[in-house]
């Protein structure tokens, strides 16, 4: 494993200037396309490191991407930057306390996530440069994953179509090789139209469509009994037609999350909740529409990749978090509950073990998890380049996603040093990839036969652009 020591050694140079962007992004937490100045940060870098920069991808203003070297095999790695509504927050704090009431806030370690990639990236710049290899390394900074399903617009934007592998990670309370299971999804909106008209004098009069959207909800919530168990949908009313009583509502508006374990199972459940919507119509008069706003396909896995990346982890160890990380981390699980922690150790495939407050394992491949799982746009690009992804450990044991407790950890140096040891996975498994093409043809080839008989489908139909505030569509 020489490649590798001798790679993490190029990382470990520079690893201040990362910790610094990962911070920079958490000081200045922005949602779904309007990452500005933290796509401007990593910009900057990727300029300052060398690489070749091209801004505004696939249309997104707030999408970036790097590339270092000269031929061979092209590795991307994938990073994030965008934040969540809410959940603003003091730093290194173990208890609720706002910076701005009702501001954004890291709830899911995206600050982390997109410098981390980007230290890998930069690992294997070096590398690639010091030893005369040929091959060439892509950092994408990736916008709006949170609901935005950027990744997506990309992937139909064909940034990914010469990318021969791509690898990417996410902050957890364990280390170790994700398991490649998540949701597809569809975001979308519905819209009722109906008949204004005075609800007491004239109530003949009126279609409500605050009736149609309640009736959709309701037969909806009868569908959840009629589909499979793993499968999800989740709704919120968006535009109730106005507050005032005495007037028979003409708009309503919801927007649905449907959720599946496979595209084809999705595609599928999205036309029943649609059948739902006409329904409601029908019954009230009303008329309705529908427009899709996002999706992810659901994550395909590469079996000789998460070998491969399973085998860097196991020589370089779990996360080397001291005392002072532990009491800390300890602080915060005292905020949690019994069960947060116990789900903890279950979805990563681990025995529980009390009074542990930070990572001290790897946890197996092929753990746990997947009966209650999310949804990432990472799962469309894993239909079209064979995609490995890890989990790193950078917050306490038990720390709710998207909370108040996850945002206050992210600047910790448990937070940086579990940055970190993703940042030198992802970078030896890179490089491996590039000096042994068999690797490569082995991920392909399992590629392959896993999408056999099952051409990909976009869940974002091509007539839908990226919902970028200040622009309008169609």
């Amino acid at each position: 494993m020489k490649n590798a020591d001798a790679v993490w050694d190029l990382l470990e140079a520079k690893r201040e200037r990362f910790f610094v962007l990962s911070d920079r992004v958490w000081d200045t937490p922005e949602t779904n396309y309007e990452e500005f100045r933290s796509s401007a940060e990593h910009a900057r870098l990727l300029e300052a490191e060398g690489f070749r920069v091209s801004r505004g991808i696939a249309g997104m203003p707030t999408a970036v991407m790097g590339e270092a070297g000269e031929g061979g095999p092209v590795i991307a790695i994938l990073g994030e930057f965008d934040a969540l509504p809410g959940l603003s927050q003091e730093a290194g704090v173990a208890e609720e306390r706002p910076l701005s009431e009702g501001g954004n806030g890291h709830g899911c370690g995206h600050n982390l996530l997109g410098a981390g990639s980007l230290m890998a990236a930069t690992a294997v710049k070096d590398y690639l440069a010091a030893n005369g290899i040929k091959g060439r390394v892509r950092y994408y900074g990736c916008p709006a994953e949170e609901g935005g399903s950027s990744k997506g617009f990309m992937v139909r934007a064909g940034v990914f179509d010469d990318v021969d592998i791509a690898i990417s990670w996410h902050p957890a309370p364990f280390a170790g090789v994700n398991n490649p299971i998540s949701l597809a999804c569809n975001e979308l909106d519905f819209r009722f139209s109906g008949r204004a008209s005075h609800a007491s004098a004239a109530p003949h009069l009126g279609r409500s469509a605050l009736d149609a959207l309640e009736l959709m909800n309701v037969g909806v919530n009868y569908l959840r009994e009629h589909m499979p168990s793993s499968a999800r949908i989740h709704y919120a009313v968006t535009d109730t037609g106005g507050n005032a009583p005495n007037v028979v509502q003409a708009r309503a508006k919801a927007r649905y999350l449907v959720r599946a374990r496979s595209l084809p199972e999705l595609l599928d459940l999205v036309e029943r909740v649609r059948s739902v919507a006409k329904g409601a119509a029908l019954m009230t008069g009303t008329t309705v529409t529908d427009e899709i706003v996002s999706g992810d396909a659901n994550l395909i896995g590469n079996t000789p990749l998460e070998a491969l990346m399973h085998r860097q982890l196991e020589h370089l160890g779990p996360p080397q978090f001291d005392e002072d990380d532990r009491r800390m981390a300890a602080k915060f699980q005292e905020t949690f509950t019994g069960e947060d922690i116990a789900s903890a150790f279950e979805r990563f495939g681990l025995r529980l073990r009390r009074g542990i407050s930070l990572c001290d394992t790897i946890f197996p491949p092929e753990n746990g998890a997947g009966t209650l799982v999310g949804s990432t746009d990472v799962g469309t690009v894993s239909w079209v380049v064979p995609t490995v992804q890890m989990r790193g450990a950078t917050y306490a044991i038990g720390t709710p996603g998207h909370s108040w407790q996850l945002v206050a950890q992210g600047k910790l140096p448990a937070a940086h040093k579990g940055m970190e040891h993703a940042a030198k996975v992802m970078a030896s498994t890179a490089i491996e990839l590039i000096l042994d093409p068999a690797l490569i043809a082995a991920a392909k080839a399992d590629h392959a036969a896993r999408l056999e008989g099952t051409p990909f489908v976009n869940p974002i139909p091509d007539d839908v652009d990226p919902p970028i505030p200040g622009v309008s569509h169609g």
